[in-house]
């Protein structure tokens, strides 16, 4: 397949890496310097076990001269879908797959405006990894990966099919919003606490203070779960689920902690600012979430006026 993978951070050079051992992937970032540099040198993924490995997809600044895709992925900041799909709608042809793995809940319409509802595809990875130097990232979390079209009826098996060839193992669910609210669980309760903290994920684990709060956004989450018609996760389940994806990346550094860091707008109004949403729509409280959304916007505001 021809393949465009719309953003070359951490996850989608890790994803138009593997992606490219089998298709012609090519990685559309922002940054003319970064992306001449990952087309001349290419991309290693260091794995846990140490063992590196070089890739080759074609990074480019520009969609323009580039044929339609087959299968556009969006790994971008979700604040920033909209701008980086229009800027690249000359590779969308209308059987053109436009998929997002993105982190969050809420990507239906967005992906709706630029496919039909056959080919709008909504995704949930656990994989993870992240930045150690320019070109070399490093695959700190292995996991399901779960798609869905918007139209349920759509065949989108050779997709699946294609992504767990590469490295990704897929399946495709009948439920993509109980895999992202799966994913959300994660996200809300463990990447937006290192956002707050400024440390690795490790330290959730850890540090009894930080567990603890984990747990309780947890627990607001599954309650909001809950109240969204999806019974059947289990408070004890979950909890397992997402110490799993910590242990497995306690070195590891999450986008919201980066962002936060460098005074950015990170991600935290799609990922537990979701949770408090829906929580207020549907008369659940969630303090801690509250709690969450306001510190990490509040450290925002104070790190860009440093930075400024």
């Amino acid at each position: 397949m021809n393949i465009a993978v719309l953003g070359s951070g951490a996850m989608g050079c890790l994803f138009g890496s593997y992606l490219s051992k089998r298709n012609t992937v090519f990685l559309i970032g922002h940054n003319p310097e970064k992306q001449a540099f990952l087309d001349k040198n290419g991309i290693i993924v260091r794995e846990r076990d140490g063992i590196e490995t070089g890739y080759h997809p074609h990074a480019v600044s520009s969609c323009s001269g580039l044929p339609v895709a087959d299968l556009v992925i969006i790994f971008v900041r979700v604040m920033d879908t909209l701008t980086v799909l229009e800027s690249n709608k000359t590779i969308i042809g209308p059987n053109t797959y436009v998929m997002t793995l993105q982190n969050g809940a809420g990507h239906d319409e967005k992906l709706l405006k630029y496919a039909d509802s056959s080919h709008a595809i909504i995704g949930s990875t656990k994989h993870s990894s992240s930045v150690v130097e320019p070109g070399l990232i490093f695959h700190s979390g292995i996991g399901k990966t779960a798609i869905g079209a918007l139209d349920s009826d759509s065949d989108i098996g050779f997709i699946s099919d294609e992504l767990t060839a590469c490295g990704f193992p897929c399946s495709v669910s009948e439920s993509i919003k109980k895999q992202i609210w799966d994913k959300l669980f994660v996200n809300t309760a463990a990447s937006s606490l290192t956002g707050v903290l400024q440390v690795p994920l490790g330290f959730i684990m850890d540090d009894p203070y930080a567990n603890s709060l984990m747990r309780k956004l947890i627990h607001e989450a599954v309650e909001v779960a809950h109240a969204d018609g999806f019974e059947c996760f289990d408070e004890d389940q979950v909890t397992a689920s997402v110490v799993e994806v910590i242990e497995n990346g306690k070195k590891g550094y999450t986008s919201i902690y980066t962002h936060v860091k460098t005074g950015q707008k990170s991600e935290v109004d799609y990922i537990s600012g979701y949770v408090l949403k829906r929580g207020r729509e549907l008369g659940v409280p969630v303090p801690y979430h509250e709690t969450v959304v306001s510190l990490i916007h509040a450290l925002e505001n104070r790190n860009a006026q440093k930075i400024n």
